[in-house]
């Protein structure tokens, strides 16, 4: 059904990586994009595999994002703004889930990944 769409997932957490994983469930896909060092919280989330915690071992964060690409990728830096800008040319829908104003303060909002690519859909959850 989503085969042939590219969606730039910029979400942690439950909600956002759920909304993905169900795109990702319908052919769509996704580029999970983790924050170098830092990760999703989910990674550090119960339960674990073989109740032994790590980052590699949250059974919640592979139930969230699999069937997913994963790159990380630090946004908020120039550099990682223009690698994030290469991929949103290619990329139908990006979802993000950062507190209000964060995508626009990193001159990532809806204007200017519009300049990027015209046709790219912006979708904000907030907690």
């Amino acid at each position: 059904l989503l085969e042939g769409y590219r969606v730039l997932d910029l979400t942690q957490g439950v909600a956002g990586p759920y909304c993905t994983k169900l795109l990702a469930n319908y052919g769509a896909d996704i580029v999970k994009i983790e924050q170098p060092g830092i990760g999703d919280g989910s990674r550090n989330a119960e339960p674990f595999a073989g109740d032994t915690p790590g980052p590699e071992r949250s059974l919640l964060f592979y139930y969230l994002n699999c069937d997913k690409r994963s790159i990380t990728l630090d946004v908020s830096t120039p550099e990682g703004r223009a690698i994030f800008e290469r991929l949103a040319r290619s990329a139908d829908l990006v979802v993000e889930s950062f507190p209000t104003g964060t995508m626009d303060e990193w001159n990532l909002g809806f204007e200017s990944l519009q300049r990027v690519n015209p046709s790219i859909v912006l979708t904000s959850l907030t907690p």
